[in-house]
């Protein structure tokens, strides 16, 4: 396990994050350029090494119920890589779902949209009866009761609607 003054160190190798300090000792770091409402990454971090990096939507991580990672028995390799992770994520623009996403459609005949990523990996989304089917090719790739629940699905893999 990495001591407090290690992890201190890593952290402070990411000149966007600024130090403050909370009550026993303990640190936050605040990323002030965050396009999202969240600002604090490292948050609680306590002279016996144990605390907390705020890892949103990313994928692969066990989180909190507030999307905290908790970084006690972290390497230097894997803070590192979680902080930048983290600081990327945050600096992107936050998702906002379009009018339909939100919505949805009732229509009562199938239809499909194409969506894509950003390696160019193209996914279709086609209503079929009573679901939301997405395809990879011929492949079922999942199935959604809700255009709703099948967009946030897409988006969260980083696929985009295409017109």
């Amino acid at each position: 396990m990495l001591t407090f003054e290690e992890k201190r160190a890593i952290i402070a190798s990411f000149p966007e994050l600024q130090e403050k300090k909370v009550s026993l000792g303990r640190l936050n770091y605040h990323y002030e350029e965050s396009l999202h409402e969240k600002k604090n990454v490292v948050y609680h971090l306590h002279p016996n090494g144990n605390g907390f990096v705020y890892a949103g939507h990313l994928k692969g991580y066990q989180k909190d119920d507030k999307g905290m990672v908790n970084i006690r028995d972290y390497s230097a390799d894997d803070l590192r890589t979680l902080i930048g992770k983290v600081i990327h994520m945050l600096s992107q623009p936050p998702y906002v779902p379009t009018a339909k996403e939100t919505t949805g459609t009732d229509a009562d005949e199938p239809q499909e949209e194409t969506w894509r990523n950003k390696e160019g990996h193209t996914l279709l989304l086609v209503r079929e009866n009573e679901l939301w089917n997405v395809y990879d090719g011929a492949h079922l790739e999942s199935a959604f009761e809700s255009y709703k629940e099948a967009a946030l699905y897409l988006h969260e893999e980083g696929f985009r609607h295409v017109e």
